[in-house]
C-alpha cells in the first residue's frame, strides 16, 4: 500500500453545503452524492459517491433503463431533464410517468 493512501474513497465525510437529509442528494462543487445521515450546513456529513439508490423523480418523465438522471435542486426530484440541473448518475431500471421514483446509480465525479 502507498505511503500516501488516504481511503477508498467511496464514501467522503465533507462540511455539509447546506442543512441535508439523510438519503437526499448533495451537491458540493464537482462532488455528487447520497447524505448517509442528517447533518446542517457546515456540519460533517458523509456521503456516498457511487451506488445505487432509489430517488424521488417528476412524475410526468418516462424514464428508460440507462437514461442519464439529473437532480432539480428546486423541485427536489430526479430528472432526465439536464438544463440547470445536476448531473446524478444513470437509471438503472425504467420508470414509467406517474411513478413517483426511479432507481439511480450514481457516477461519482
Amino acid at each position: 500500500m502507498a505511503s500516501n493512501y488516504i481511503q477508498y474513497g467511496d464514501n467522503l465525510t465533507i462540511p455539509a453545503p447546506a442543512t441535508v437529509t439523510s438519503g437526499t442528494p448533495v451537491i458540493a462543487g464537482e462532488i455528487v452524492g447520497i447524505a448517509l445521515g442528517g447533518a446542517t450546513s457546515g456540519d460533517p456529513v458523509d456521503v456516498a459517491t457511487c451506488g445505487v439508490f432509489e430517488l424521488s423523480k417528476v412524475a410526468a418523465d418516462a424514464i428508460d433503463l440507462g437514461d442519464v438522471i439529473y437532480w432539480d435542486a428546486s423541485a427536489g426530484l430526479a430528472t432526465i431533464t439536464a438544463t440547470d440541473n445536476t448531473k446524478l448518475g444513470v437509471a438503472v431500471a425504467a420508470a414509467g410517468t406517474g411513478t413517483g421514483a426511479v432507481r439511480v446509480r450514481l457516477s461519482g465525479f
